[in-house]
């Protein structure tokens, strides 16, 4: 068996545009299933199933699997490999403007949500981890294939080198597990750097603690972290005062990546309460 599935890469030139790495490693396969753990009924939906090796053993486990597809030349191959299962849909489109909650059943009687799947291109996966989250709602679980410094990052704790705005941001809306190393002999042809696996799932609406004005929050987080080897006082000192920062718990000494998730919710609050105080007097005079 895993001879047959090394030799599934054959045939197609991997393309660089599509920052392509074609998963060939059967026992990495099965551990990202293993992880993946899905379920008959799952709404499950792969992002760039490339030539396969994950569809493949997802297809086995489930009624229905659904995948997005960039690459026109590998639809055909998809097809052939797998449509005579009758449980595979295909779409061909760029993941970055697709419509997921569209995948979603049309009574949905059950409240399902969507579970993603992905070895996504390095070059896209934060702008689609960010598109994914203006739909937090109707996910249940996310694991995807990314570049092991990106996982760091969207793992990081308070006070660690890697934490920055993607840990704050995904973190505002997930719950972040790395879960295990793929190192580049996995991937054909094999990447320069190594890669991880990472569950995000998003919390649920009662436990989550959440901010008026994410949009505000993300730009405020932005002003500091571009400037993070400054201290909160200089970075954001167009944005906040002194004061309003150490309103908020926050010492205006400080580095950003010291700042706790809890205390960006409690500044952006703050000045969001402030900016509507201020457009409120405006409208007045």
């Amino acid at each position: 068996m895993a001879s047959n599935r090394r030799k599934s890469t054959e045939g197609h030139q991997a393309r660089k545009r599509f920052g392509q790495n074609f998963l060939q490693d059967p026992n990495v396969i099965d551990n990202i299933v293993g992880s993946i753990n899905p379920q008959l009924d799952d709404v499950l939906v792969e992002i760039g199933p490339g030539l396969g090796a994950l569809t493949e053993l997802m297809l086995a486990r489930v009624n229905k699997l659904q995948v997005i597809e960039l690459d026109r030349d590998l639809i055909p191959r998809l097809n052939v490999k797998f449509g005579a299962s009758g449980k595979l849909t295909i779409h061909q489109a760029d993941a970055l403007s697709f419509d997921y909650p569209s995948l979603l059943p049309s009574d949905n009687q059950a409240d399902k949500q969507l579970r993603i799947v992905g070895n996504l291109p390095y070059n896209i996966s934060t702008p689609l981890i960010f598109k994914l989250l203006e739909n937090a709602e109707h996910i249940q679980d996310m694991h995807f294939m990314l570049q092991k410094e990106v996982v760091d990052r969207l793992s990081a704790n308070v006070g660690e080198k890697a934490y920055g705005r993607l840990s704050i941001m995904v973190q505002y809306d997930c719950q972040v597990e790395g879960l295990f190393v793929v190192g580049p002999g996995a991937f054909s042809p094999p990447p320069k750097v190594d890669s991880a696996i990472v569950r995000l799932c998003p919390h649920k609406q009662a436990d989550k603690k959440t901010t008026k004005n994410r949009k505000l929050m993300g730009q405020i987080v932005t002003a500091a972290f571009n400037m993070r080897r400054k201290t909160i006082r200089n970075g954001l000192k167009d944005i906040a005062s002194c004061e309003q920062l150490e309103s908020v718990g926050i010492n205006p000494g400080h580095r950003p990546e010291t700042i706790a998730l809890e205390h960006w919710i409690a500044l952006t609050d703050l000045l969001d309460a402030s900016l509507i105080a201020n457009e409120s007097l405006n409208d007045t005079e």
